[in-house]
């Protein structure tokens, strides 16, 4: 098994593709649906900061934890601030360590945060239609893929089924299924919103 410093990020955030990482507001609100797996008891950093740090991460071109975690090591109090990370004494803001988010990466619920992450996408790509309807619906292409760096030992490698826009390329949903599924039965339950 490899090191969990060269772990691959999940592949929802992945899809969020080149943003703006002080764009927040409508994605955080998308982030709040999602499930904190965590135990109340000793949390200290909230879980929708966590994920926006990921984010942020992700589309400044981090691809593994390691990579996030000191993308959150390098961001300033004021990117902290913004990004929901409250104060520690004496007063500093202190960006989550590689295990905090290695403990909460393994723990999500990964459908969950592609479902999520799927629906920002496509306000975002609605609203910057103009939501008139005069836009044609988008294409969208279905395909399962082998998520590359994810067999370990006697561990098989895991299968994703993606849901793609054309133009622009977006990723709107994908579910893990067996490596033997037929991918036209997991084509409906992929498309139905799941939250």
């Amino acid at each position: 098994m490899p090191a969990a410093s060269s772990s691959p990020i999940p592949a929802a955030l992945a899809k969020l593709g080149p943003r703006h990482p002080h764009d927040t507001g409508r994605l955080r609100a998308h982030l709040q649906r999602v499930p904190d797996p965590r135990s109340r008891r000793g949390r200290w950093y909230p879980l929708v900061g966590l994920l926006l740090i990921c984010a942020c991460a992700v589309v400044s071109g981090a691809r593994t934890i390691t990579e996030i975690t000191k993308w959150g090591q390098r961001a300033t109090t004021t990117v902290l601030e913004h990004l929901g990370i409250r104060r520690h004494l004496p007063g500093r803001r202190r960006a989550p360590s590689h295990a905090t988010l290695t403990r909460l990466l393994a723990a999500l619920d990964g459908d969950v945060l592609d479902a999520v992450i799927g629906a920002y996408l496509a306000e975002r790509d609605h609203t910057h239609a103009g939501g008139t309807g005069s836009v044609p619906r988008p294409a969208i292409a279905v395909d399962g893929k082998a998520l590359s760096g994810s067999a370990h030992r006697q561990q098989r490698h895991r299968h994703l089924l993606s849901a793609v826009t054309h133009a622009p390329t977006v990723t709107l949903a994908q579910r893990e299924v067996g490596p033997t599924t037929n991918e036209t039965a997991a084509f409906r339950p992929l498309l139905e919103p799941s939250i």
